[in-house]
């Protein structure tokens, strides 16, 4: 691997030089930058009942080229003639993953910032104005990456199908299961999704190398153009108070609130992101060490739940959710659980078990 300071071409023979040089990463496989969360859910969607039914049933509904029509009419296609700083990243960041073709890209007029990518044969990315007028280009630079990142690890037809589905849920009363099996697939289509969205993070920070950009964006998504007014070191606190804070009751809450999302919270993206970016596997992967395209063929899918099995114990035994720490402690055997449960509920701790006639408490009970 080397240092290159070229773009990705897109027939026409361009090239420019971006400003600063960054490494590239031929052949990478996107099993480098996928969470283990995310390839968790993925299997788990796919093996849900009804869901290859609803799949090819919508797959042959949602033609390709009316996709395109829809963007070629009422967004503006972004080209050397149009938009061309964000053609430039897009090349850039196409060239960086080693990306052949590069997907079509769109930027569509609405105030919210948001970028998707979706598309059923072949993946096309859509930025919105909100979000083009909120970052500056090393931020943009990150969430372009983001997208080329869910193009090549084949995200756009799920994020497709979710689109439609969370759209029209409603009027697709035809498919022979049922609106309570499409709200299972929904749920379940969008469990995934906010596990993608930490791979395709990650992707982002291969493009664009700068993980303060990233967290600038990051925290931009949640608190607006208001840097000045914003730390990252705060923000960052916020994800790690949200993730310790309160009793089960709360953990409770924290899934009730993420269900209806499509994205996971910005403050835990960041700290996510912060961790990877720290990681021995990044720097492995900046040092010209990851898994090629090549040996995705190759690849044994055993291993690879191994790998997530793996990660999520790792969450478990490491978080500080009181929700987690309760799993824990239920796959370590650890004795009266039930007073822990009602002692977590009703925010006392180890307390319950003690007026109960329990055992001692656990050393960690005293951390609500």
């Amino acid at each position: 691997m080397t240092d290159d300071n070229h773009h990705a071409g897109d027939g026409e023979g361009h090239e420019r030089v971006p400003s600063r040089q960054r490494r590239r990463f031929p052949g990478i496989s996107s099993r480098a930058y996928e969470h283990p969360a995310d390839r968790s859910a993925l299997v788990a969607l796919r093996k849900l009942t009804g869901f290859d039914t609803v799949f090819k049933a919508l797959s042959g509904l949602l033609p390709e080229r009316s996709l395109r029509l829809l963007f070629l009419s009422d967004s503006v296609r972004v080209s050397d003639a149009q938009f061309a700083h964000l053609n430039t990243m897009l090349r850039d960041a196409c060239y960086i993953l080693d990306l052949e073709k590069v997907p079509p890209m769109y930027v569509n007029q609405d105030p919210n910032p948001n970028a998707m990518c979706i598309g059923l044969d072949e993946p096309i990315i859509v930025v919105t104005t909100g979000l083009v007028e909120l970052l500056d280009e090393e931020e943009m630079r990150a969430v372009v990456g983001h997208e080329v990142g869910h193009a090549l690890s084949g995200h756009s037809v799920y994020r497709t199908i979710l689109l439609f589905l969370t759209n029209l849920a409603l009027k697709v009363a035809w498919i022979p299961l049922g609106n309570v099996a499409i709200m299972a697939i929904v749920t379940a289509l969008r469990e995934w999704f906010r596990k993608s969205e930490l791979s395709a993070d990650r992707a982002g920070l291969l493009v664009g190398q700068d993980l303060k950009a990233s967290m600038r964006g990051l925290m931009k998504l949640a608190g607006g153009n208001h840097l000045h007014e914003m730390n990252v070191d705060a923000f960052l606190e916020q994800a790690e108070e949200y993730e310790a804070g309160g009793d089960l009751r709360d953990s409770v809450l924290k899934i009730l609130n993420v269900l209806p999302r499509t994205h996971p919270f910005a403050a835990v993206r960041a700290a996510e992101l912060k961790k990877w970016a720290e990681s021995r596997d990044f720097q492995r992967i900046m040092d010209g060490h990851y898994p090629r395209r090549d040996e995705d063929k190759d690849t044994s899918v055993s291993d690879s739940f191994r790998q997530s099995a793996s990660s999520y114990a790792d969450n478990v035994r490491t978080s500080k959710d009181p929700l987690m720490k309760l799993v824990n402690d239920l796959a370590g055997g650890a004795g009266d659980l039930g007073g822990k449960l009602r002692g977590r509920f009703t925010g006392q701790g180890g307390q319950d078990s003690r007026n109960n006639g329990g055992s001692a408490p656990d050393p960690e009970d005293k951390q609500p």
